[in-house]
């Protein structure tokens, strides 16, 4: 489990946990499920492209993903940021079937760009990815106060001179970062997953942000750890357990802030002579 092929998908499923759990964190945070969700399943159209003519994938990723970014970005000012995300994310899943279509590798391609090779990341990948993902980290660490404030409280934010459309522009350019290097190994699909369930669960075991922040990069980390341990010794699919774990550390963390507020409510409760 710990030797041969097994040792690059360990280091490359800990960046992609690592980074996941912090993106996602403030995607769950700002409500940028949709965007989040669009711009990897998108992208995979980019990679599909720079297939077809003999591209590495993530130069067609890092292009389609970059440019969904800045144009959901840019016309969600002008428009209603649901639609434009959808007809973003529509118009690259056509191109991405258009481009698969005329590929000799049509169904190994579909099933490597939406549901990732972890188990199949060469030495050579694993450069490239920790790169991107230190260039997402930075990223977050030097928008942190930014993002923060413009996620709880935009007016405030607007108030003291921050612009929340350029921030959000600056984000989805981050999350198009994360997809870049993380659709190769976890899939379009699978992202999605890593980005919105640890986050989630670890928004519902506290509210104190910087905890929370660290405790959906620990759940995300347990999730993709599970989720290999669990593959190798069942061969089942790597995409199947990373699911199911995020959505069980989901459920917990909805049971366990249903008991908490109960159990605040009934401290609260006025005694009765």
């Amino acid at each position: 489990m710990f030797s041969g092929f097994m040792v690059n998908a360990w280091l490359i499923g800990t960046i992609v946990a690592v980074v996941a759990g912090i993106v996602g964190f403030f995607v769950v945070l700002r409500g940028a499920a949709f965007p989040a969700h669009a711009i990897p399943n998108g992208a995979f159209a980019g990679a599909a492209g720079a297939n077809l003519i003999g591209l590495n994938p993530l130069i067609g990723l890092g292009v389609f993903s970059l440019g969904a970014a800045l144009g959901i970005g840019r016309l969600a000012r002008r428009g209603r940021a649901d639609a434009v995300t959808a007809l973003a994310l529509v118009m690259m899943l056509a191109l991405g079937a258009a481009f698969l279509s005329q590929s000799t590798e049509y169904e190994p391609e579909i099933f490597s760009l939406l549901f990732g090779e972890i188990l199949g990341v060469s030495r050579g990948q694993l450069v490239p990815v920790a790169v991107l993902a230190l260039v997402c980290v930075v990223a977050i660490g030097v928008l942190y106060r930014r993002l923060l404030l413009t996620s709880i409280a935009p007016e405030v934010a607007a108030a003291v001179g921050l612009n929340p459309a350029r921030i959000e522009t600056m984000f989805l350019v981050v999350i198009a970062c994360a997809t870049t290097m993380t659709v190769p190994v976890v899939g379009a699909l699978l992202i999605f997953t890593l980005m919105i369930g640890p986050p989630a669960a670890a928004r519902s075991f506290t509210d104190r942000t910087a905890l929370a922040l660290w405790s959906s990069v620990a759940i995300a980390l347990v999730t993709v750890w599970v989720a290999l341990a669990c593959s190798y010794q069942t061969n089942w699919p790597v995409g199947f357990f990373v699911s199911v774990v995020s959505a069980a550390f989901f459920v917990a963390g909805r049971v366990y802030a249903w008991w908490r507020h109960s159990r605040a409510t009934t401290d609260r409760a006025p005694l009765v002579a």
